[in-house]
């Protein structure tokens, strides 16, 4: 090959590397504008797709009682779904105005009365002695100490309404996620031949595995796990309003956070109970006793009932996804980090028994090689 041969071959390298990285670039720039587009909707369509693979049996089943009708079964899913959230949230919208309500008209009034703090109090290690400081001065000189503790005050009140405006935010998101989920629910089958091929090209002959084991997945970990925290928290937190207990929404979002991780729902009961049997008669908090042990014992009758069979994922994973998730994205982040970690961690899990048995598979061929070779070595010796 002669000296201008290399270079016509030098150039047009350089020209196809030149205009390869023209069109990788135009491509990345299209890449980066869609997904600033459709960056808004990437949590709610996946927050709907979870929904929709996990609440489309029950579609199917009222899908028969509406005669067929799929649309009708999926639309009525999503709106109970939809009265589900709204209606806590009205009740503990109602319960902090209420409250905000009447501690504005004792401030008003003047009429704000705090008890002393015990002498013992001053006693506590570490905390006593500023703790009874803080507390006599609430006691005695209430507009003194709202002076003095102002800022501290204020960046509280700005933590709830930040938490306030965080939450409802989730609940919003979740509705859209819901309206998603029926539209999902309603054009499964096409939906699911769609992502199938999609699916197919991406992952190879193993995508219809993967498809069965996310499926599997995201039921277990949103019926088995979400779904019982969910309903414990409606059970115990229904009580909480009933019987009047102060912060009952926060309590109830506490419980929840605590039943997702698979922790025991009396850990925070019982501090309730305690503080009933302080503050109310004998009878009522006795009655709200029996109440929360019954919500906090429902899961070991809920478990069995929707919890997936074929999947176990380990409580730590959960755990972890949940409070991430809730870090990351708000309350709906709670059931969104768990699934989507579950869903990770069956993959790998799948993926190292698949490697396993590969490599049972060829070293079982090996041996029937190394078989057969002596045995045909000893035919010949023969």
């Amino acid at each position: 090959m002669d000296k201008s041969s290399e270079r016509n071959e030098s150039k047009i390298f350089i020209s196809n590397m030149v205009e390869s990285s023209i069109r990788i670039g135009l491509i990345f720039v299209l890449f980066m504008f869609t997904y600033d587009i459709i960056r808004p909707f990437i949590l709610p369509v996946i927050w709907g797709a979870i929904i929709a693979v996990a609440l489309l049996p029950v579609t199917k089943r009222l899908q028969r009682a509406y005669g067929g009708r799929r649309g009708l079964a999926a639309t009525t899913i999503a709106l109970l779904g939809i009265a589900l959230l709204v209606t806590p949230l009205v009740m503990v919208s109602g319960s902090i105005y209420d409250g905000a309500t009447h501690a504005l008209q004792v401030l008003q009034s003047g009429d704000v009365k705090i008890p002393g703090p015990k002498p013992s109090v001053a006693d506590w290690p570490l905390v006593g002695g500023k703790l009874y400081d803080t507390w006599t001065l609430f006691s005695t000189n209430l507009e003194q100490a709202i002076q003095t503790f102002m800022p501290q005050i204020k960046s509280a009140l700005t933590s709830l309404l930040g938490m306030m405006g965080g939450a409802l935010g989730s609940v919003l998101l979740s509705i859209l996620s819901l309206a998603i989920a029926a539209g999902f629910m309603t054009y499964s089958e096409s939906l699911a031949s769609g992502l199938t091929t999609i699916a197919i090209r991406t992952a190879g002959d193993n995508a219809k595995s993967w498809a069965t084991l996310i499926a599997a997945t995201i039921k277990s970990v949103l019926l088995g796990v979400v779904g019982v925290a969910a309903i414990q928290a409606l059970l115990i937190g229904a009580g909480f309003f009933v019987f009047g207990v102060p912060a009952a929404g926060l309590l109830t979002l506490i419980l929840m956070i605590l039943c997702i991780a698979q922790l025991p729902a009396l850990l925070a009961v019982l501090p309730v109970i305690g503080y009933m049997y302080m503050t109310q008669d004998s009878t009522t908090a006795t009655l709200f006793t029996v109440w929360a042990v019954v919500g906090a014992l429902s899961e070991n009758l809920l478990k069995p009932m929707l919890m997936g069979r074929g999947v176990d994922t380990p409580m730590p994973i959960i755990l972890i996804g949940a409070i991430g998730g809730m870090l990351v994205y708000g309350i709906v982040g709670l059931f969104l980090g768990a699934v989507i970690l579950s869903i990770w961690y069956e993959l790998f899990v799948w993926w190292l028994s698949i490697e396993k048995a590969q490599q049972q598979e060829e070293l079982g061929d090996l041996l029937e090689e190394a078989k057969d070779q002596s045995e045909s070595e000893n035919g010949a010796g023969i």
